[in-house]
This record gives C-alpha cells, sequence and structure tokens, in this order.
C-alpha cells in the first residue's frame, strides 16, 4: 500500500490504491489521489472501508496478471460482503502496465472490474468514474499522451512526506528484448524544464527535502534548451530548501559525461547511483539489445567514482536469460566481484508476452535459473553487507522519516539510501541530524545521535 494510504475520518468518499512494482507505480498512485481529491475522495488504509479500490499494477515479473485477478478475486468478496451489510458499495478499477496490456481482458474475465485504465490516462479517473457509476458500458482507457497526462495533473501535490518522487521523464525508446515497457508505458517523453521546476518548487513549499527525480531511462531527460538531467539536477538544487536529490532508473548508454561531472560538483546530489547492466557477458547483453558492453559499463563505474570515490553503486540483473551458458553466467559474477555493489535487484528471466525474449530459442531450464539467481544473491548480500560495515565509526547525515519499530526508536535514510534507526525523539521528524554509525546489517545501519539540530 502506498505511505499515503492515511486514514481520513472526514472523507465523504474512501480511496484504497494499491500499488505494484516500480516507482514510477509510486508516483503514479500518488498523483490518483491528487486527480481524485476535488471529487472528494481521500485515502484509507482498508480496501474494505474505500467507495474506490485502485489496483495499480505491474507487468515486468511472471505471472503479474494472474496476481491481479488473485487480488480481484479478493476485492469482489469483500465488495459482496459490504453490499449485504448495508455499508454502501465498492468500485474497483485497474490501473498500470497490466491495465495496458490486457485492458479488454481484465473486463471480459473479471466483471467486478468497473473500469481499466493505463498509466498514460489516469488524468482521465474522474471522468471514468462518472461513467462507470451510470453504468453505462464498458469503462477502458489505455490511450497514450504523456503530454496531455502531464499537462492535467495538478502541480500542488497533497500528502507527501519529507522525502517526493518527482516524475521527469516517461517510456523507453531502448526495446531490450526482454522487456514491456515500450509497449505498456510508450516511447521516450520528456517533461519541458519549466513545468518540472515548478513541481519542484510545489514540493518543497509542502516541505519535501529530498526529491527524487523518476524516469524509466531518467537519465535520457531532455527538458530542452540544452537542459539535460545534469542541468536539471543543478537547478533544482538551487531551491531553498532542498537537501538532497536522487535519480532513478538510468540506462548505461545515456551516462553523459555532464551527468558524470555533476555527482563530484553537485553537493545536495547523494553520493548514489542505481545503473542496471542485466548481465555480465556480451554475448548476453547484445541478445538482450542492451546496446552496451561491460567494459563500457565498467568504465562509466569508474568515472563515477572517481568523481565521488564514496558513491554506492547499485544495479539490476536478470539470470538464466535465454541462451545464457555456465560461462556466461560465470562472466556476470565476474563483473559483480570487480565492481562490488552497494545493492542491487536480481531476477530470473521470466516470459513476457509480446517481447522479442519470448520466442528466443535455449530457454533455460528453471532448475539452473534457481541455482544461478542464488549463487548471484549470495554474492550480492556479501557485498552489500560488507558496503554498510564499511560505514561503522562514520558520522553520518541522516534524515529523519519517522519512528521505528522500538519505543524511542527513530528511522531516517543514509545519503547511501540504507535506513538508519537511532535513539531519539518525535521531533527530529523531518530534519537531518548527525549519527554515528556503530552498527551494520544487510539492509540498514545503527547509529548513535551526535547533534540533533543539524541542518534542522
Amino acid at each position: 500500500m502506498s505511505e499515503n494510504n492515511k486514514t481520513n475520518t472526514k472523507a465523504k468518499k474512501g480511496l484504497f490504491v494499491q500499488s505494484y512494482g516500480c516507482q514510477m507505480n509510486v508516483y503514479d498512485s500518488e498523483r490518483m489521489v491528487d486527480v481524485l481529491a476535488p471529487l472528494g475522495y481521500a485515502p484509507v488504509e482498508k480496501p474494505e472501508d474505500a467507495d474506490l479500490v485502485v489496483l495499480n499494477t505491474c507487468h515486468i515479473r511472471e505471472k503479474a496478471t494472474e496476481k491481479v485477478y488473485s487480488e480481484i478475486g479478493r476485492l469482489k468478496m469483500q465488495k459482496e460482503a459490504k453490499q449485504k451489510a448495508g455499508n454502501g458499495d465498492m468500485m474497483i478499477a485497474v490501473a498500470g502496465c497490466v491495465a495496458q496490456a490486457e485492458g479488454a481482458e481484465i473486463m471480459n474475465r473479471a466483471p467486478v472490474v468497473e473500469l481499466v485504465v493505463g498509466p498514460q490516462a489516469y488524468h482521465h479517473l474522474p471522468e471514468l468514474i462518472a461513467r462507470a457509476a451510470r453504468k453505462s458500458g464498458e469503462v477502458l482507457d489505455t490511450s497514450f499522451d504523456a503530454i496531455d497526462k502531464f499537462d492535467a495533473l495538478p502541480i500542488k501535490r497533497e500528502n507527501t512526506g519529507v522525502s517526493a518522487f518527482l516524475s521527469v521523464q516517461e517510456g523507453c525508446d531502448k526495446f531490450c528484448s526482454f522487456c514491456v515497457v515500450p509497449y505498456t508505458r510508450g516511447e521516450e517523453f520528456s517533461r519541458p524544464f519549466a513545468k518540472v521546476m515548478d513541481e519542484a518548487k510545489s514540493l518543497v513549499d509542502n516541505g519535501v527535502k529530498e526529491i527524487i527525480l523518476l524516469g524509466q531511462n531518467v537519465n535520457a531527460y531532455d527538458g530542452g534548451n540544452n537542459i539535460g538531467l545534469a542541468q536539471l539536477i543543478e537547478k533544482i538544487a538551487e531551491l531553498n530548501g532542498v537537501e538532497r536529490i536522487r535519480y532513478t532508473t538510468s540506462h548505461p548508454c545515456d551516462m553523459r559525461d555532464d551527468l558524470i561531472a555533476a555527482h563530484g560538483s553537485i553537493a545536495k546530489l547523494m553520493p548514489y547511483l542505481h545503473l542496471p547492466v542485466q548481465a555480465g557477458s556480451n554475448k548476453v547483453l547484445k541478445a538482450m539489445n542492451r546496446k552496451h558492453t561491460v567494459e563500457s559499463y565498467a568504465e562509466t563505474i569508474a568515472q563515477v567514482r572517481k568523481m565521488r570515490p564514496d558513491i554506492a553503486i547499485a544495479s539490476d540483473f536478470i539470470v538464466g536469460f535465454p541462451g545464457e551458458s555456465d560461462k556466461d553466467f560465470e562472466e556476470t559474477m565476474a563483473l559483480v566481484r570487480e565492481i562490488k555493489y552497494a545493492s542491487a535487484y536480481s531476477f530470473k528471466y521470466s516470459r513476457r508476452p509480446g517481447t522479442p525474449a519470448s520466442a528466443m530459442m535455449y530457454q533455460i531450464a528453471e532448475n539452473i535459473k534457481d541455482e544461478r539467481l542464488q549463487a548471484l544473491q549470495a554474492l550480492l548480500a556479501e557485498q552489500q553487507t560488507a558496503f554498510n560495515a564499511s560505514k561503522i565509526g562514520q558520522e553520518v547525515d541522516v534524515l529523519v522519516t519517522g519512528k521505528g519499530r522500538n519505543p524511542g526508536q527513530m528511522l531516517g535514510k543514509a545519503p547511501w539510501q540504507q535506513s538508519v534507526f537511532f535513539a531519539g525523539d518525535e521531533s527530529m521528524i523531518n530534519k537531518t541530524v548527525r549519527v554515528k554509525a556503530v552498527g551494520a546489517g544487510l539492509n540498514s545501519l545503527a547509529g548513535e545521535l551526535l547533534k540533533a539540530d543539524a541542518n534542522a
């Protein structure tokens, strides 16, 4: 559930948005809340308390569609129970990439779903809800118009915390052979620079201190007038109130020299880079249509580390791609040992209907995929733990986001993206405090507070 799903007892209509998949979906879910607020909808904690439930779906992983139908089945029972108890009705909507790819089939297979909307059309939700309420036939909108969508979204953002996503680029023109994004999100589109800055200023006015720039290939951003991602970061860094800037996710072919240099020259740009490589074999990379090589990727990482030696490097990996040999997999393991990652996401290859890779010969057996994934994840976990342990004894600026699990414990984020737990009080929330790292785990650091008012 999105962090924005918080109970509002004064709301006339309850809204529950369930997000799956990437950060772009989280951003889209937050914007759906903004779009629906003028209609009287406000987030609730549980779907059974909602008048409208939106499943914001992801189509990247295997069996994504079946998971959607399973959730629809659960919602159908909750809807029927709510009606039987006389507690009103529940409208069920499916949004996101599964909706884009399989919208008509969803409505045919699950009649309880009253509307389906793609990721480039959710700004039409008010109109679609009105049509669905009138029971005026199939309510399906999977149109592609990113420009229209962003123009229609309200600039003012509600329910943002101290950290917020800001979408600057959508879609993809790379056409990796395993990926459905070009078919569900469309071609690459960059929001105009002025529009992005307007939203960034609105976020700062709302108390946001960390802005995370989003895109399927965010480093391909082109805001016009020679404004790429590096120049955008520089301009956002000039806004009073912004303390931290991040961006995700990037493609190795779009790491321009000025963006690499920005990691050394812009202090507010955090020392963290998520740069997916997917495989460490040039043969596999060619089959994936990644358009970069192992050598070019390693050189890019070396240049970034030259600019920012303490940077945390993160990546994505796919194991078991069609035709991947034992030698190919060992080359991936060798690259991981060379780069030494701070964190990474790794997955078994899964066929996505309509992608070139789904029709390739030499599909890998599941048991081999499992073995390779376990070996890779063990190595990545070892590296991640070692990176975190390297911070023990250092003083760390922590942006405090909320309370920890234990009494008197606070939770925040380190510059390298890890969670940090330390003893403190709620007055520190939304502030940056200085702690000394005294312990490390796979995903977090333990800290001791040094100064409560640092950068407050």
